[in-house]
């Protein structure tokens, strides 16, 4: 890293001002594998809230919607937002479900910077395909699913602070365009402050 994105990121980092950077979007979009590395590019945590979830429930995903339903995992995937919105400056990865909810998607707005990565229905399909664990898609037609997914979720999802486009391409290209969009919006807000 050159010292002048080294200070980029250190602007950024003290822009923030303590709010984790959200990632949202639906499940393969690449929440976790750009996160991370956005993570590792601005040296701050990175933490993913499904990862957190089966920690303190020490159950898997696919578990808890078995055995509690997906209401039930909704709200405990909730509360662990909620707790996690408030640890300082880092990279949280979000549940494709996750803005979904009223109550989540408003913390999010009001403690951290939310974005959406959004992906075309066949660069998803091609991602989730190497992943059967997904409890959503465990359906006859996967992909008329995540085409009900996107219909339903999308709109709800352009609410978020930022849009990135994602799409197959190296992490280290899509996250560097993320970097980019964060620090353009942030310049943008104190400019118009």
């Amino acid at each position: 890293m050159t010292d002048e994105t080294a200070a980029r990121h250190a602007g950024l980092l003290e822009r923030l001002a303590g709010r984790p950077i959200v990632f949202v979007g639906l499940m393969g979009a690449g929440k976790t594998a750009i996160g991370r590395r956005v993570a590792s590019e601005l040296g701050i945590p990175f933490t993913d809230s499904d990862h957190e979830i089966e920690s303190a429930s020490r159950m898997t995903i696919p578990e808890l919607f078995e055995r509690y339903g997906e209401p039930e995992f909704r709200a405990l995937e909730q509360r662990v937002i909620l707790r996690l919105l408030t640890g300082g400056t880092r990279v949280l990865a979000t549940g494709g479900g996750a803005y979904m909810n009223d109550e989540t998607r408003r913390a999010i707005a009001d403690h951290g910077l939310s974005i959406w990565l959004k992906a075309d229905l066949d660069t998803l399909m091609g991602r989730v395909g190497r992943k059967p664990t997904r409890p959503l898609l465990k359906t006859d037609n996967p992909r008329a699913t995540m085409e009900k997914l996107i219909a339903a979720r999308y709109p709800v999802y352009a609410h978020a602070d930022l849009t990135v486009p994602t799409r197959d391409d190296r992490r280290e290209v899509i996250a560097a365009e993320v970097i980019a969009a964060i620090g353009a919006h942030l310049a943008a807000r104190e400019d118009a402050a």
